[in-house]
């Protein structure tokens, strides 16, 4: 795909549809090396914090990915077009423990611009992240009782900032002016 550099400030999309209705693939390791994994994900945010943009995603500590998120500096999230959509539901039901996942679907892992963790030939957006912040939830700061009902096995998600340094779309994603 024919993706161009966006500076962060002009990225254009929308955050709540993006989270909540496509599909988005988390990957954290080192491509280079071949020492990463992925995995879909559909909580998360963008916004600017200490003046940083950012990207926020949240991993439990049972998932695979989250060696990876803990070992290296960085990660990458990706958008895919609706054709991958196949893909992206076989790559979030597989872990990576268990088997060399991608190798069973059509994505491509390829060299990010500035970080380690790859990104994918099919992507139609690939913001790639510095890590600058983690922390794990802390249940007795839930304000909300009903945020207890989604841990049912109290396995709280580690919550990361991703300073974004770098993001490349197709010109959809790109802000006009």
């Amino acid at each position: 795909m024919n993706l161009q550099p966006i500076d962060p400030y002009e990225l254009t999309i929308r955050p709540h549809y993006l989270f909540d209705r496509q599909t988005l693939l988390l990957t954290a390791g080192d491509f280079t090396t071949g020492d990463f994994n992925c995995m879909t994900i559909g909580w998360g945010a963008l916004g600017t914090m200490w003046n940083l943009p950012f990207v926020q995603i949240v991993v439990r500590p049972h998932r695979h990915t989250f060696l990876f998120t803990e070992k290296y500096p960085d990660f990458t999230v990706t958008v895919f077009p609706k054709e991958y959509k196949k893909d992206l539901a076989y790559l979030g039901t597989r872990s990576g423990r268990d088997e060399n996942k991608l190798v069973k679907t059509s994505l491509t892992p390829v060299a990010s611009h500035a970080v380690a963790s790859p990104t994918y030939a099919q992507a139609e957006l690939s913001i790639e992240c510095r890590k600058i912040y983690s922390q794990d939830f802390d249940p007795t700061q839930f304000i909300d009782p009903t945020i207890h009902e989604r841990y049912p096995l109290k396995d709280y998600h580690r919550v990361y900032y991703g300073e974004i340094v770098a993001v490349y779309g197709t010109a959809e994603y790109a802000s006009k002016g």
